[in-house]
């Protein structure tokens, strides 16, 4: 998907305050809202300014926006960083999903119905983490945070910085950074939620606070990956233990585990580890995918070894193809 620099769509500055956003933003609706305007293209530039509008009047997204840097150039390709939204704090009514009306009048600040660009949604849309519930007292606030497959394999007790954008007295944003503490329970998952009580938004006039819910992310691990509780590893096999079979010492998260290989076993065959995936009620499982790896011929011996197999064994691995 292409780049969109919200700021050059509005004609501001990146440092520009919450009111000369939105006075950019009333000054291009008038001049290229559909109903009134006779510009070239009036239709699809009033999107794109209502766009770029829906993320800078809104401190969280703008902040999050501001995350990517400003040596993105329109038009660029871009995909979203694999950590986008991890230890950023947010609250709010919830992101529009990309959605508004052209209802309202061109002075008004109208909410687009046509849905936003891919770029928009990729950041802020269906399965983005950018929006809160509201609720009475303070609201609730969100973060995403980084977990490594091996804590929520034994649950951890952790320090978190979380960013959590502010507006400043005089319309400018910033960026406050707060620690929290959090016990990461065995068995988490990725997209679980933990609940931290009474740590979101203050509440008002002696309200309750609002809670903090932290999402999990699970990093990508270099032997595993996860699905739910389950977990898969690609175990390499050599060509005699997959045809002979063979006992085999396999790691899994809780440590080693001594596994049989049926003898006549293919590269890709999938077999089970009951139970050895992430804790839970019912534990997941570890699934072991074979992959047959053949020992370099870089020898004289090695070289031998094969010639004789040619010679030797009635084998075509094709036969098949020819019916």
């Amino acid at each position: 998907m292409e780049y969109r620099d919200y700021y050059r769509i509005l004609g501001v500055e990146r440092a520009a305050t919450a009111e000369q956003v939105k006075t950019a933003y009333r000054r291009l609706a008038r001049k290229f809202h559909p109903d009134v305007s006779k510009e070239k293209n009036a239709e699809e530039r009033f999107k794109e300014v209502q766009e770029a509008y829906e993320v800078l009047k809104d401190p969280e997204k703008r902040a999050a926006y501001d995350q990517l840097g400003s040596d993105w150039k329109t038009g660029q390709q871009f995909r979203p960083p694999p950590d986008w939204g991890s230890g950023f704090e947010f609250g709010g009514g919830g992101a529009r999903a990309g959605r508004a009306r052209y209802g309202a009048g061109p002075d008004e600040e109208a909410h687009a119905e046509q849905g936003f660009s891919d770029f928009f949604s990729s950041l802020f849309g269906g399965g983005s983490p950018f929006g809160g519930a509201t609720r009475r007292g303070g609201r609730d606030h969100h973060a995403r945070i980084d977990i490594a497959l091996e804590q929520a394999f034994h649950g951890t007790t952790s320090t978190l910085e979380l960013k959590r954008p502010e507006l400043r007295g005089d319309g400018t944003l910033e960026v406050r950074t707060h620690t929290v503490r959090v016990t990461i329970p065995a068995g988490v998952t990725d997209g679980q939620l933990i609940r931290l009580a009474g740590q979101g938004e203050p509440g008002a006039a002696g309200g309750r606070a609002g809670d903090l819910y932290l999402e999990a992310h699970l990093l990508p691990h270099r032997l595993y990956q996860a699905d739910g509780r389950d977990v898969t590893l690609t175990l390499p096999v050599a060509p005699w233990e997959a045809a002979l079979g063979a006992s085999i010492a396999v790691p899994t998260l809780g440590g080693p585990v001594e596994m049989h290989i049926p003898s006549g076993a293919q590269s890709g065959q999938k077999l089970r580890l009951r139970g050895r995936g992430l804790p839970g009620k019912p534990a997941g499982d570890q699934y072991v995918q074979l992959k047959v790896v053949l020992p370099p011929a870089t020898s004289a011996e090695a070289k031998a070894v094969y010639e004789e197999m040619r010679a030797r064994l009635d084998f075509n691995p094709r036969a098949d193809l020819t019916g």
